[in-house]
């Protein structure tokens, strides 16, 4: 299923970053057609089959490929009226559209929710410290990055995030056992905490 990729708090190259947008920007406008049409014949699909969540997820899915939040929303909301059950796929997406409109504590209720079928997803609960670490809640933001690690034990990224959460909390040194077993592991997240651990340099 598709799945809004929610922002990590890694550092990003700006050269990369421009060729990722042309590369989007380029796929986008090739796809515009393509997508529309899609939608068109996924709301013919819920016309036929009004009683069908999964009719709905679909539509919903393409709406939110397109950033179309609200249409989304609303077939993502039918879906759940039809089936509570699809709550397990729908409430991570539910979640990712929250944080991407900076709505953080929806975003955290609807994270909450999809742990009620998944205790433990390592991924949701990085969604949650990623949230935590928006409100600056350092706190908690440790504790769900500690919970996605131990469910997921070689989740650099959630290393990486539970390093700033540390380095913010004050507990640099926490910070630096983890540095420390990123540098075997994933030299770009690496160099990138050696920044946050020594801004000055």
């Amino acid at each position: 299923m598709y799945q809004i990729s929610l922002q990590r708090f890694k550092p990003s190259l700006r050269a990369m970053t421009a060729i990722m947008l042309l590369v989007v920007g380029a796929t986008h406008l090739s796809g515009c057609d393509q997508s529309a049409k899609q939608i068109k014949d996924l709301q013919q699909e819920v016309w036929q089959n009004p009683d069908s969540p999964e009719a709905y997820i679909k539509l919903g899915t393409a709406h939110a490929r397109q950033e179309q939040y609200d249409a989304a929303i609303d077939a993502y909301e039918k879906a759940l009226s039809l089936d509570p059950d699809s709550g397990e796929r729908v409430f991570p997406v539910l979640g990712a559209i929250a944080f991407n409109r900076e709505e953080y504590e929806k975003a955290l209720d609807y994270f909450h929710k999809s742990l009620a079928f998944s205790p433990e997803d390592s991924l949701r609960f990085y969604d949650m410290g990623n949230v935590y670490l928006k409100l600056e809640q350092n706190e908690n933001a440790i504790e769900a990055y500690r919970k996605a690690i131990e469910f997921s034990v070689s989740f650099e990224e959630a290393y990486y995030n539970l390093a700033i959460s540390y380095i913010r909390n004050g507990q640099k040194k926490e910070a630096e056992k983890i540095y420390s077993w990123l540098q075997e592991r994933n030299n770009y997240l690496s160099v990138s905490l050696e920044g946050h651990l020594n801004p000055d340099k």
